[in-house]
């Protein structure tokens, strides 16, 4: 089963829909013009069981089947949510929002699920019912929890949810998942150092605490290299250093902001425990404190077995077997579809964006030829799930 060629006929539709967003990028929860148009959308479609301000500013839409004999309920969930760069890409609809841009293509997610709403409220060729989760806040902010916190899975009875994300590189329209992880968590680390401050000139006098962060620099990357089974991957990056405020002073405090990245719950729990005798350890040796904030966010994207299986079949009638990897590397970047993966069966996959800047960068820009290829998986995979009785 190719691209479904009814999605042809309204192709422009979808892509001004998804230029439109592009051009007014809203952050994590503040959404108020993206979710008014997805609704606006939405009602001329003629969905009429749409529920807002779910997890803050989620929306719920409901599409029900000719039938609904199984009784059985899947969910498909887009993000809408934008990130704070400055876009240069040149597009003709780039970014009308200073230091505001959709760099990670949720404006062609919410698009792509706003073409497979129409088709399937036109058809209704399925037996069940299908909810439309447009959610907010992916990028940081959490909002696939906050939704789910909200009752998203548990009021509307959903039994299985799926998710997508387009990769730049990826061949446009080639299909690339695995079952397992997938994404790694995500954790944010503080580390606040306190050694003794004094005059540039007589370091003796005190204990300097950018030697001290230095160190702790370099001790802390010998956890993923000489601490951890290097057959499991762990990223420690430490990303943002601030001390002192002029040339002649050694500076009493400083701090150090990092992420850590892993693919399994055992790999976490000790990067987690050995940062903090690293870094407490590094500091008394010097003579200075140390203190080891650790904040986890998302956890990781685990693939059902049984989901992505049926995901990768549905891809495969799309675009070709020779199109569609299962066995795809997994990602040291997170993704908080990793909570709705936890709360039910469920599978993610990628779908190539071509030959494009990389997500996040400020050249993105999400492909429109992409837009009846995804459209079409979504649709294929509810007639898939919900055959007519």
């Amino acid at each position: 089963m190719p691209v479904i060629n009814r999605l042809a006929d309204y192709q422009a539709d979808i892509a001004a829909i998804r230029q439109d967003l592009h051009e007014y990028p809203e952050l994590q929860y503040d959404l108020p013009r993206t979710t008014a148009k997805v609704v606006e959308h939405l009602k001329s479609f003629g969905i009429e069981e749409i529920t807002t301000n779910i997890g803050q500013s989620g929306i719920v839409a409901v599409i029900e089947g000719k039938t609904n004999i199984s009784g059985k309920t899947i969910g498909l969930r887009a993000d809408m949510d934008a990130l704070p760069l400055q876009e240069t890409s040149g597009v003709a609809h780039s970014s009308k929002t200073e230091g505001k841009m959709h760099a990670c293509g949720h404006d062609g997610h919410t698009s792509m699920l706003l073409g497979a709403a129409r088709y399937l409220n036109e058809t209704r060729n399925f037996d069940g019912r299908v909810v439309l989760i447009f959610q907010p806040a992916e990028e940081g902010g959490g909002g696939a929890k906050a939704m789910i916190d909200d009752g998203l899975m548990d009021r509307w009875e959903i039994d299985e949810v799926y998710g997508m994300h387009n990769w730049p590189g990826l061949p446009l329209g080639d299909f690339a998942l695995r079952d397992g992880a997938l994404m790694a968590s995500a954790d944010r680390i503080r580390i606040e150092v306190e050694g003794k401050g004094c005059h540039a000139a007589k370091p003796h006098q005190g204990v300097d605490t950018i030697v001290v962060l230095s160190a702790i620099v370099q001790a802390v990357q010998t956890i993923p290299s000489r601490n951890i089974d290097p057959q499991k991957p762990v990223v420690i990056s430490l990303c943002k250093i601030e001390a002192g405020f002029t040339d002649n002073v050694v500076p009493q405090t400083g701090s150090i902001l990092g992420t850590v990245r892993t693919l399994d719950p055992q790999t976490r729990d000790y990067a987690e425990k050995r940062l903090a005798e690293v870094v407490e350890r590094t500091a008394e040796l010097y003579g200075a404190t140390a203190k080891l904030t650790y904040h986890r966010d998302y956890p990781v994207t685990v693939n059902h077995t049984a989901e992505a299986k049926k995901a990768a079949n549905i891809a495969r009638d799309i675009v070709g077997a020779d199109r569609v990897s299962e066995s795809m590397v997994a990602s040291m970047g997170s993704e908080d579809f990793s909570f709705m993966l936890q709360a039910r069966p469920g599978a993610f996959i990628f779908v190539g964006n071509g030959d494009t800047a990389s997500l996040h960068h400020p050249d993105y820009d999400f492909n429109d030829d992409l837009l009846p290829i995804g459209a079409s998986y979504w649709i294929k995979l509810v007639e898939t799930s919900l055959p007519k009785a």
